[in-house]
């Protein structure tokens, strides 16, 4: 219990920068991000994004550049997603062998051995139609996509991948997963699963970035009501016993609260995933000369490792690397 005012005065602890840094409770640290990266077919690309300004699609011989540039930052976690050059029904081109993925993965374990591999595993880039797996009608079919994500995560662990990110929340699918995986004897690739994964609207800029929007309709019927919070719990608690190995929770902004709870129910790493309308509205707003773009991207960014993130998977990882400890 502390003195009171007078002889208790907080503001004594706050009146240097010197201080301040002191006696934070929450700084951030390079290796608490994940750096997600875009993979496209081609030769020589590296094209900015135009609904996420800073943010590039990368050929195959153009990432390896962009991953050791990271790694020189001390960002060496990595979330990869690919473009293809072609879709199907169902999505089984994320199957392939030479898949964008599966040839990503393959170039950075040969060229960036240090680098950490996080392949998301989900159909919605891959499917002609949008969605994350096959559809049946107007419904998406939850069992046959389940069996083809673990088709998808035999192929990206023979390519080398450290991590599967399943994201499409499919009921069962990290049991699935993790059965599929441990068959084929690679029981030490680890599940981070997208355990609480809403559906929402601060996804926009990054359906743009991957082609992934769905042709009709919405995703409500498998990613979560916003308005829930119990619900999470149960989703986490179900991955969890199926064996994931570390829960992501996604968006972070509007989500917080969720973030904490999570965190006091379990001792499995928490990720928040700070999303790609969270980063372009802090982008927009800088641009606007709103808000000091660094300064809002370092408060989220805080605001998220204080509700409890282990990690946080954000776009501004290498924009403010030199501003981590």
């Amino acid at each position: 219990m502390s003195a009171s005012f007078p002889a208790s005065r907080l503001s004594r602890l706050r009146k240097s920068p010197a201080m301040r840094q002191m006696f934070a409770e929450n700084s951030l640290r390079v290796s608490d991000f994940i750096v997600p990266l875009f993979v496209v077919p081609g030769s020589g690309v590296k094209k900015e994004i135009s609904s996420m300004p800073g943010q590039y699609h990368f050929s195959l011989d153009m990432l390896s550049e962009e991953v050791k540039r990271l790694g020189d930052q001390g960002l060496n976690n990595l979330l990869l997603f690919g473009i293809p050059e072609n879709k199907d029904p169902e999505g089984m081109v994320a199957c392939d062998q030479n898949g964008i993925v599966q040839q990503a993965a393959r170039t950075l374990r040969e060229n960036c051995p240090s680098a950490v591999l996080i392949a998301d595993l989900c159909f919605c880039e891959y499917t002609t139609h949008g969605y994350c797996g096959v559809m049946d009608g107007d419904r998406l079919d939850h069992d046959v996509t389940r069996k083809n994500l673990g088709t998808q995560a035999i192929s990206l662990a023979r390519s080398g991948v450290d991590i599967v990110a399943p994201s499409g929340m499919i009921d069962g699918m990290v049991g699935q997963i993790r059965s599929d995986l441990d068959a084929e004897k690679f029981q030490d690739v680890a599940i981070m699963s997208y355990s609480v994964k809403y559906a929402s609207a601060w996804y926009g800029p990054f359906r743009d970035a991957v082609e992934s929007a769905p042709d009709s309709g919405d995703r409500k019927s498998h990613q979560m009501n916003a308005a829930n919070s119990r619900e999470a719990l149960r989703e986490a608690k179900q991955d969890i016993a199926e064996g994931a190995d570390c829960l992501i929770v996604k968006p972070a902004l509007s989500f917080l609260d969720i973030i904490y709870s999570l965190k006091q129910e379990t001792d499995l790493p928490v990720i928040a995933y700070n999303v790609s309308g969270e980063y372009s509205m802090i982008k927009a707003a800088g641009k606007l000369g709103l808000a000091d773009e660094k300064e809002l991207a370092i408060e989220t960014l805080t605001s998220i490792k204080r509700s409890g993130a282990d990690l946080i998977i954000s776009y501004f990882a290498s924009q403010l690397a030199s501003k981590f400890l």
